[in-house]
């Protein structure tokens, strides 16, 4: 077994079997930027940052608002994602994906709220649903924002997407996985151990 598909696995059997019993629900902690007293990454954090190991960065949530839930959460060896779904704007309101780069064709490059990204907007569709992408370009990735709104309100998911949804070095991840398994396993094991 590689040294990356043993990090991968050994992952998977942290994650709460709370997923495989009841797919639509997944426990937010999944997907936290920090849990337990030590501050760490999350399992499910990990995993995104092993789909994309050139990403500097990496999606997670630092807090969810009542009515939203982590819905599903999905990691290749390509790209990863996470779902929310929300008690007024309906199932998979909001997706976060992390790729190797993203398509902003069509998107306005605004103001940047994060540091080190460059932030990019595309609206394709305002009524009935508020339907949208933001984009964080950075070096070596991407993170995308996708919105399906049908709520009424739509600055309180639009203002969740930008304080709710954090991000992780992926330095900090490397050393949670370091420190996590006594130094047995690596976030990005050497070339040859993949």
């Amino acid at each position: 077994m590689t040294a990356r598909r043993g990090a991968v696995l050994a992952v998977v059997a942290l994650i709460p079997l709370a997923g495989c019993v009841r797919p639509e629900v997944l426990d937010s902690e999944v997907v936290a930027c920090r849990e337990g007293d030590e501050g760490t990454p999350a399992n499910g954090v990990v995993l995104l940052a092993q789909s994309v190991p050139t990403a500097t960065w990496v999606p997670c949530l630092e807090a969810i608002p009542l009515g939203w839930n982590v819905s599903g959460l999905e990691s290749t060896a390509e790209d990863a994602r996470f779902w929310l779904d929300s008690d007024r704007d309906g199932v998979r309101a909001v997706e976060i994906r992390l790729d190797a780069s993203c398509d902003t064709t069509g998107a306005t490059r605004i103001p940047s709220d994060r540091d080190a990204m460059q932030r990019w907007e595309r609206v394709t569709q305002v009524t009935p649903e508020f339907v949208g992408t933001r984009h964080y370009v950075f070096e070596g990735g991407c993170i995308s924002v996708l919105f399906r709104l049908s709520g009424e309100n739509r600055a309180e998911p639009l203002g969740f997407a930008t304080q709710g949804i954090g991000t992780v070095a992926r330095d900090a991840v490397r050393a949670a996985v370091r420190e996590q398994t006594d130094g047995r396993l690596e976030l990005d094991p050497a070339d040859g151990d993949r």
